[in-house]
């Protein structure tokens, strides 16, 4: 059952393509049509040398060429027709995946950081372009080359077999091009993704790279890559051109020999005038298919490439699973023994914690960096995969919430606090429909209304990417403002005044209060033990591990004990040391 699962999950680009298969066929039927109407111009050719100028009627002439219009005419509207067709297959494509791969990103995203980028996206545009270019229309012909070497039989056997010989040497091109080409252009994409995705990194950090005067050595980094790129795609380009030019150069020679082969025939009287002119360019057409396919492979092998790299991204990330939605969650959360390695690292951060959260509880969460403090605030909003236990919010294991429909619940304000382009507003709504009271409620319940009327526009003030027009503070202030928007029940702070100067800090906690009196669950993650004031309990965690838990009085009493104790011990230590000093004074 596994087995099959996976397999499932592996063929969900495949289903996606397949869908359209109706599509293709038809598309494959009008090539079929197309294709023979192709044998319109050497036909007419062949009839106007051996019928029209043997017979010199003008009736027989305008006949001939009105067909011919018609004809034509026929082939221009099937050609756009199976265009229109393969265009709306890539965007029934498009419609089917995007927000598949869109879901897919932000979950690579989470589970690796730093990895995930759009290019993903720009590989569902690389394979729909593909798939209205000209070269998967040589696809579609090359498999009716057989008709023109039947037609070329019927004008003499040899054009037959010269043709088949000609068709073997340029898919030998074809194969050699595919086998010298595809391992470096596989080491281009890949090192074409690794500069992009470094760049892409470093301009989030662009204020510290020019601060510090690292532009160069970025540069010089980059450059590694991106040269790495360059020499890997111009080798492959190189080959690719020269099987290219090869291949253009082999079917224009074979071509010519066809119209040498049809002069021998003719003096011979084997075949006539006509048929010699006709079948040098029925040879021609036979082989357009198989030269286009050679001149577009590089085109194909990026659609390829693109194809394999979504079909891992949507392996790694199936389809989200269907929940029944669950009843309104009241705040409850509950960690049984949970455990947690962070994305990219070996070593474990938390190390099997268990602990109960009741409704309405107000936990300050303490202890030394690195001690695993923001990994308890995601293992408990379900943003990393569990190494063993469980997280439960009012006992449903937290991975069985549907998180569109969980979210409007939940209040996070990350350690990095990320806004979006886009107004105040619109930040503080999350991007929802912009409810004016609500908005309004939150910044006054978390102290910053006063702040954001003092901003140019006030709640309109559009912000740039990152909030990059605001200060630390006031991207701060704002995070803060959507985590408690529209009244969630559970709401985690993590490291929610680091940028706060004094005035933020007491509107901080006068927020806090509120939502305790509201009933609100709210985890405090924070260095400073000044806002532990307005928490019902503590948790201190060190090495991964929960050290202490319980109530905050009682926790801040034995702290201030032991801060005390330890003071003294280190009075008494200093008097001892200055006592031996002054005892080796007499000696020394």
């Amino acid at each position: 059952m596994a087995t099959q699962k996976q397999n499932d999950t592996v063929s969900e680009l495949k289903e996606a393509i397949s869908a359209s298969k109706k599509s293709f066929l038809i598309v494959g039927f009008f090539s079929l049509f197309i294709n023979l109407l192709m044998l319109v111009p050497p036909l007419y050719m062949l009839q106007l040398y051996d019928r029209v100028l043997m017979s010199r009627s003008e009736e027989t002439l305008i006949m001939l060429t009105l067909i011919v219009v018609v004809l034509f005419i026929t082939m221009a509207l099937l050609e756009i027709i199976r265009s229109r067709i393969l265009i709306k297959v890539s965007n029934k494509l498009d419609s089917t995946l995007g927000h598949r791969i869109f879901n897919s990103l932000f979950d690579l995203a989470n589970k690796n950081p730093g990895t995930a980028s759009s290019m993903h996206l720009t590989d569902l545009n690389t394979i729909k372009q593909f798939m209205t270019g000209n070269g998967l229309f040589a696809f579609f012909d090359a498999p009716w080359l057989p008709i023109y070497i039947f037609v070329l039989f019927i004008f003499h056997p040899l054009f037959g077999y010269f043709a088949i010989f000609a068709t073997i040497v340029l898919v030998i091109f074809a194969v050699v091009n595919e086998y010298s080409t595809k391992e470096k252009l596989g080491e281009a994409n890949s090192l074409g993704r690794a500069s992009t995705l470094y760049v892409d990194a470093n301009l989030r950090n662009a204020e510290i790279v020019n601060a510090l005067g690292m532009k160069s050595n970025i540069r010089q980094r980059w450059d590694e890559k991106y040269f790495g790129f360059l020499n890997a795609q111009s080798e492959a380009s190189n080959k690719a051109g020269t099987w290219t030019n090869i291949s253009k150069t082999s079917r224009m020679l074979f071509q010519s020999l066809m119209l040498g082969l049809g002069g021998y025939l003719a003096i011979h009287d084997e075949v006539s005038a006509g048929m010699m002119i006709a079948g040098s360019i029925i040879m021609g057409r036979a082989l357009a298919p198989l030269d286009l396919i050679i001149g577009s492979w590089k085109n194909f092998s990026g659609a390829r490439s693109s194809y394999e790299r979504l079909d891992i991204l949507l392996e790694k990330f199936p389809k989200d699973q269907e929940y029944m939605e669950l009843p309104a969650p009241t705040g409850e959360v509950l960690l049984e023994n949970v455990a947690v390695t962070p994305p990219g690292a070996k070593q474990t951060s938390i190390k099997g914690i268990s602990m109960l959260i009741n409704k309405g509880d107000v936990v300050g969460v303490i202890g030394p960096s690195a001690a695993g403090k923001s990994s308890l605030a995601r293992i408990i909003l379900g943003l990393w995969p569990l190494t063993s236990g469980k997280s439960r919010l009012d006992k449903a294991d937290i991975y069985q919430w549907d998180k569109e429909l969980l979210g409007k619940y939940i209040g996070y304000l990350p350690q990095d606090i990320e806004l979006f382009e886009g107004t105040i507003s619109q930040n503080i709504a999350r991007f929802n429909e912009v409810d004016s009271k609500k908005v309004v409620e939150a910044a006054k319940k978390a102290g910053a209304h006063e702040m954001i009327l003092r901003l140019p526009d006030g709640y309109d003030t559009v912000i740039g990417a990152g909030g990059a027009t605001l200060s630390g503070g006031q991207r701060q202030r704002v995070g803060f403002t959507r985590a408690i928007y529209d009244n969630p029940v559970l709401v985690v702070l993590d490291e929610p005044n680091s940028n706060l100067d004094d005035q933020g800090e007491i509107a901080l906690v006068q927020a806090i209060k509120i939502l305790k009196q509201n009933n609100t669950t709210v985890i405090i993650i924070t260095h400073k033990p000044s806002i532990l004031q307005v928490t019902n309990k503590v948790a201190i965690i060190k090495n991964g591990l929960l050290e202490v838990y319980g109530d905050t009085n009682e926790i801040l009493s034995k702290m201030n004990a032991a801060a005390k104790e330890a003071q003294a011990r280190q009075k008494v230590q200093s008097q001892q040391a200055s006592a031996k000093i002054s005892l080796s004074k007499p000696g020394s």
